[in-house]
């Protein structure tokens, strides 16, 4: 296992629950993060908070300078845009607060884990890909970071090298050889 660092105090990082989007939020699920995730995540918040809220107010006042309220789509629009930022900053804020940077230094090589880069090869084709497994908030396919909530990183979790991980994506079940791990 590995450690990972929250508020001075390290913890196991393995067995870890990721919040999900378009799931009831749930502010007690923790979020595992790189240094660069987490700052990702600061410049959302600050985003929306110094750049979109202001906007929003703006439209506001300007919508309400135009007369009656009752009938004033502008200003209902407006409205229910501020009201979905909000819910947003509150969700992003939630995240944030619950947030743990995931200490690099710690990963255990031997097994694919969070964070590990693993080199796979396709059993039926041989071909060889290398993805590098990630927290559902951090992936990106294009630069080879796969959520390990997705099929293909729960398939590698925990598998070794020269291991066989049956990977169960739609289409059916597909093996990939665990060729070389190490950290992302």
């Amino acid at each position: 296992s590995y450690l990972c660092k929250s508020n001075g105090r390290e913890s196991p990082a393995y067995g870890f629950s990721l919040f999900l989007p378009n799931t009831p939020m749930d502010t007690s699920a923790i979020s595992y993060f790189t240094k660069e995730g987490l700052q990702r995540l600061k410049d959302e918040v600050r985003q929306l908070e110094t750049v979109e809220r202001p906007k929003i107010s703006q439209q506001i006042a300007e919508a309400r300078d135009k007369g009656d309220l009752s009938e004033n789509a502008e200003y209902d629009a407006a409205k229910e845009a501020q009201g979905m930022l909000e819910a947003k900053i509150a969700k992003t804020e939630a995240i944030f607060a619950n947030a743990r940077i995931i200490d690099e230094s710690q990963i255990d090589t031997s097994k694919a884990f969070i964070l590990s880069k693993v080199t796979v090869k396709h059993v039926d084709n041989g071909r060889e890909m290398a993805y590098t497994l990630v927290a559902e908030n951090e992936a990106n396919l294009a630069a080879k970071k796969i959520s390990v909530e997705s099929p293909i990183g729960k398939g590698l979790l925990g598998k070794s090298i020269g291991e066989i991980a049956d990977i169960q994506p739609p289409g059916g079940i597909i093996q990939f050889e665990i060729v070389k791990i190490e950290r992302g």
